[in-house]
């Protein structure tokens, strides 16, 4: 009930604030004045930096600006502010990769070059780097996509900068990409499994099993297998959680053989004498001849 009633509390709360919006809706209105950025804040959810005035919410960016605001506000609003909002159509708004996707046939403006990078620099053939679909934005109509999230932020705050440019005569060739299934069988699997495999290798040189009453050839083909399977970026978290348990499993008892050849070396030692847990891991290495020599494993 207490849950259901904070729920409640919360969606009275954001549809208030919705109604009772600024001109400035989610931007931050001493951003715009002293910067002329446009920063949006309706990607963070909590209402720290809000502020009311005269029955209406505005969303501030940060501690500093919420103080001017609250000291000064008729600065920062209309008709004392030098700059107003854009109309809607004229802001700019993130897309995602699916987005991106469902605009084809459009085609990303300057060639899918990040004209942030251009500009900042210097509009140099170095600086032509090819963006990401990750990091895209609509603007006026058009397509843009930036090599890294923080070339996305600064295009958001200063479209204007930004958009409007030419690309010149000669640019960096396009690097397509290139699918796994058209390589060769070795290039396939380099590309597609190649470090998986590289440190699946590591790690069984290193630690060189010797899995109880299997050879040393099909210890570490072993010891690969359940690497990889713990290890696979593509298996599902219970699949991989179950095959690390199996290769942890599988070093405890590779472990058994280096144990018991210390501990039983010399003459014979009356069960005083023994470590507490000798018994259990002898019969535990015993128990694990019936599993390798069927194979079990």
């Amino acid at each position: 009930i207490s849950m259901k009633c904070m729920n409640s509390y919360l969606d009275r709360a954001q549809s208030e604030l919705n109604c009772r919006l600024g001109e400035f809706g989610h931007y931050c209105p001493v951003c715009l004045a002293v910067l002329h950025h446009l920063v949006d804040c309706s990607e963070t959810a909590a209402l720290t930096h809000a502020a009311e005035y005269k029955r209406k919410y505005y969303r501030i960016c940060g501690e500093s600006h919420l103080q001017a605001f609250l000291s000064t506000p008729d600065e920062f609003l209309a008709p004392c502010c030098p700059h107003d909002l854009p109309q809607p159509y004229l802001l700019p708004r993130k897309l995602t990769e699916f987005q991106v996707k469902n605009k084809f046939p459009q085609q990303a403006e300057m060639k899918g070059f990040c004209p942030v990078t251009y500009i900042d620099g210097k509009q140099r053939y170095e600086a032509l780097v090819q963006g990401k679909l990750e990091y895209a934005v609509e603007y006026r109509g058009r397509l843009y996509i930036f090599e890294t999230k923080q070339k996305q932020d600064k295009f958001l705050r200063m479209p204007e900068t930004y958009w409007d440019q030419k690309l010149p005569c000669k640019v960096p060739p396009l690097c397509e990409p290139v699918s796994l299934t058209s390589l060769p069988t070795l290039g396939y699997l380099e590309q597609g499994a190649g470090v998986p495999v590289i440190k699946a290798m590591t790690a069984v040189g290193s630690l060189k099993p010797k899995f109880p009453f299997v050879s040393i050839q099909r210890s570490a083909l072993l010891y690969v297998a359940f690497y990889l399977k713990a290890f696979n970026p593509n298996g599902t978290n219970s699949t991989r959680q179950k095959y690390k348990k199996k290769l942890a499993s599988f070093e405890e008892n590779s472990e058994l053989i280096p144990y018991l050849s210390l501990v039983m070396r010399g003459g014979y030692k009356p069960p005083s004498e023994r470590p507490v847990d000798f018994d259990f891991k002898l019969n535990r290495f015993l128990a694990l001849k019936v599993l390798g020599s069927n194979g079990g494993l």
